[in-house]
């Protein structure tokens, strides 16, 4: 078993009106007023993970945080590590380095103040850190993050940086460590396998077989993270979408569990800061 490449599993805690493709169809202001779903998402999580001896860093939002400090602590007490996914689900391509030094600051407090744990690491909504703005991993290492998983090496309408390194990597002068969601190079392509909505989207046999061609062949750990609201079919549907959109966020939600468990079962799987923990400079 000394063998066995142990992968790092994420969870991304935002609720299912606070993705991006949302942001101009739920408007900020009303997300007070809309009924979480986000806990009980997360307690599902929380006892998958158990049922197959799975510890998971779950990026967090601040502001879910703030309203639900009880289910921080639950994921800390579990053995999870707690990290930033940011203040409000705001894409660091509408931060100024001024107002993204505030958020990311205040996020990492909160986190610390209610789990008792530091908070090593950070992950960009939307993975909106690429090539133009490699100025927010300097704000990152000064805030005392010792990684970063933010920047994805494909090419998305939304996102994306495809000559980034697949694999763990120091893209600054600073330690700071940039630990990229999972690709595969197969076909002459290079396939996204690490999760989100392609895990939806492709047949479960292909994400399996990619995640082991990059464990046998790149002999490297794979980074794999989902949504709570990704569990949820029965979640509310939100009008207003346009057809990309709507596609997106509710294929096969219906699926999305069982495929989990399989995934759990199929794979070993730890927390980031422990599957990177060599790479990773701690300040």
């Amino acid at each position: 078993m000394s063998n066995v490449i142990v992968n790092a599993m994420s969870v991304d805690v935002e609720d299912y009106f606070q993705v991006s493709a949302f942001e101009n169809v739920v408007l900020r202001n009303s997300w007070p007023n809309i009924a979480l779903r986000v806990e009980k998402n997360v307690e599902r999580i929380l006892q998958l993970f158990d049922d197959h001896d799975v510890k998971a860093t779950f990026f967090t939002l601040g502001w879910l945080a703030t309203r639900l400090p009880s289910m921080v602590v639950k994921i800390s007490e579990a053995g999870h590590e707690i990290a930033s996914h940011g203040m409000n689900h705001q894409r660091v391509t509408n931060f100024d380095p001024k107002r993204f030094r505030a958020d990311v600051a205040q996020s990492k407090q909160l986190l610390e103040a209610i789990s008792g744990q530091a908070v090593l690491g950070y992950r960009a909504p939307s993975y909106s850190i690429g090539r133009d703005n490699l100025w927010a991993l300097d704000e990152l290492a000064s805030a005392g993050f010792t990684y970063s998983s933010s920047i994805y090496p494909i090419k998305h309408d939304h996102y994306g940086m495809p000559e980034a390194p697949r694999f763990a990597f120091k893209p600054r002068e600073h330690n700071l460590i940039e630990i990229p969601v999972t690709t595969v190079n197969a076909f002459g392509k290079k396939f996204p396998c690490g999760g989100g909505g392609y895990f939806r989207l492709y047949p479960y046999v292909f994400s399996r077989w990619a995640i082991r061609r990059v464990n046998n062949y790149d002999h490297q750990a794979a980074v794999f993270y989902f949504h709570p609201w990704e569990i949820d079919p029965n979640q509310p549907r939100i009008s207003g979408l346009n057809k990309r959109s709507r596609f997106r966020h509710y294929l096969n939600l219906t699926r999305m569990e069982d495929r989990l468990t399989r995934l759990a079962s199929d794979f070993t799987w730890d927390r980031m800061d422990r599957v990177f923990a060599p790479l990773i400079a701690r300040q």
